[in-house]
């Protein structure tokens, strides 16, 4: 991921997002795939501008680094060979002189693989996750993709609220703790089966452990989706990142159709959770991907 500040005097917000898509586009080819999002910054003298898109606000334990959040437009470079990412990003920034780099991180997806339709990937933490993600592409939509009639501008209608945060992860206080206290913390085996014995097909049934005997009350996934009938209206897809001297982490990415009932829902029921002395978030930004095509460009006025 890089994220992009409009230079200024670097043109008008149309001409230059035009020319910056053109060419996060141009990219695009056999073994690269890449994706655009707007921050709240691009949108400062528009009318219409996504109704929830805002500065990512500081959550309760976040120490953001403002080198490394927000931003007018993020660039998702997606691609198998990370030597093949980076010279299309240096290829982006030559291509662009209107705009300059704000921050950037590198990730990568370690056991990336995809299991019953949802892609699952092993994290600094030595757990697999990608469970709770959707198995079909309709219900992948339902929560992400912005509907017809919510509310937000015509133009919006087909794209997606992205939260993107950087998260320091304790390996070495976590790797101090034994392999059953950290299933406990997290609330389901490293292979992602429930504690309650229930399958990584099935929900468990934390109705039937109330006070938590089984599945503790302040584990991640129990506050994070309590009745697991009805799951957050989000969808995840997160990579891992390890810059040395011990920084290693997640690169956190969700999106949604709904921030206040996607993301920032389920953060606040994290609130005091058994995991967030391990954590510590420092940076990432709220972006509003755009759906297909140009139209959405002539909008911004």
């Amino acid at each position: 991921m890089v994220v992009l500040d409009r230079v200024p005097g670097g043109g008008g917000s149309r001409g230059a997002l035009r020319e910056l898509v053109s060419s996060v586009r141009a990219l695009e080819g056999p073994g690269l795939a890449v994706g655009v999002g707007l921050g709240v910054s691009v949108f400062r003298a528009a009318a219409n501008r996504p109704r929830q898109l805002v500065d990512m606000p500081s959550f309760p334990g976040d120490l953001l680094d403002p080198a490394q959040s927000h931003g007018d437009v993020l660039v998702q470079v997606a691609g198998e060979r990370a030597a093949d990412v980076r010279a299309a990003v240096e290829r982006l920034l030559s291509a662009v002189p209107g705009w300059r780099e704000r921050w950037r991180i590198e990730g990568f997806r370690a056991e990336n693989r995809e299991e019953d339709g949802r892609g699952l990937a092993r994290n600094p933490f030595h757990f697999t996750e990608g469970f709770g993600n959707p198995a079909s592409d309709r219900e992948t939509a339902d929560r992400a993709l912005v509907r017809a009639g919510q509310g937000e501008p015509d133009w919006a209608v087909g794209g997606s609220y992205q939260v993107v945060r950087i998260i320091r992860f304790a390996t070495a206080l976590w790797d101090k703790d034994s392999i059953p206290e950290q299933e406990r913390i997290i609330g389901r085996r490293r292979d992602g089966r429930w504690l309650d014995g229930a399958p990584t097909d099935e929900e468990p049934n934390f109705a039937a452990d109330p006070k938590g005997r089984l599945t503790p009350l302040d584990s991640h996934v129990r506050l994070a989706v309590p009745d697991r009938r009805e799951p957050p209206p989000l969808v995840r897809r997160s990579y891992s990142y390890d810059r040395g001297d011990g920084d290693t982490g997640l690169v956190f990415s969700c999106f949604q159709r709904d921030l206040a009932r996607g993301f920032e829902a389920v953060q606040k029921r994290l609130a005091g959770e058994a995991m967030a002395k391990y954590l510590l978030t420092t940076g990432g930004g709220y972006y509003f991907v755009p759906p297909a095509g140009d139209n959405w460009i002539d909008a911004l006025r």
